[in-house]
């Protein structure tokens, strides 16, 4: 008896909650989108990417939390973010004697299609309100799992891997604007 009464329970749920799936693909007035007996398939081997429109700019990021500000890096000139940027693992070091002067050092891909990578940098006077790009390192010079430090007097230090697995160190004493190896 016992079971009787739970098998027609679920007997009521099930069908309450068929009625109540049916009611909702139906409240639109639009059937289902997918057709179980077609017989042309949904992908073929050699389907381009859907395309997917960008805007060639788009504002950058400001994320306040409390009493911070953290302000996207990866813009242009005009403080938009880049897009289609080819840049990764960034790395943010501060001054400790000046808050507002920090560097950052990062990936920088040649496109998002290549895998040969050099060594991106940049620096701010301002907190990180306004960057300024200079380029990288060493031009055509492989360079991966940047590393930026600052020590007690300001000084900046980036370290990087180079394609030999070695690595090498440049030091800033001017806040990040210019870089000597080590």
């Amino acid at each position: 008896m016992a079971n009787m009464k739970y098998s027609t329970l679920l007997s009521i749920t099930s069908s309450c909650g068929l009625a109540l799936l049916a009611g909702i693909a139906t409240a639109s007035g639009q059937g289902p989108t997918w057709n179980p007996h077609t017989k042309a398939p949904l992908e073929t081997y050699d389907n381009p990417p859907a395309y997917i429109y960008r805007l060639e700019t788009s504002p950058r990021m400001i994320s306040p939390f409390g009493v911070f500000t953290s302000y996207q890096v990866n813009v242009d000139a005009n403080g938009n973010n880049i897009v289609g940027d080819a840049a990764n693992e960034c790395t943010i070091s501060v001054d400790p004697t000046n808050g507002n002067n920090m560097v950052i050092g990062w990936r920088q891909f040649n496109s998002v299609q290549s895998n040969f990578r050099q060594g991106g940098w940049g620096y701010t006077t301002d907190g990180g309100v306004h960057w300024t790009f200079p380029g990288v390192l060493e031009n055509n010079v492989f360079r991966s799992d940047p590393v930026t430090n600052s020590d007690e007097t300001g000084k900046f230090f980036y370290l990087s891997l180079l394609n030999s697995l070695c690595e090498n160190m440049y030091r800033s004493t001017n806040g990040g604007q210019t870089w000597t190896e080590l």
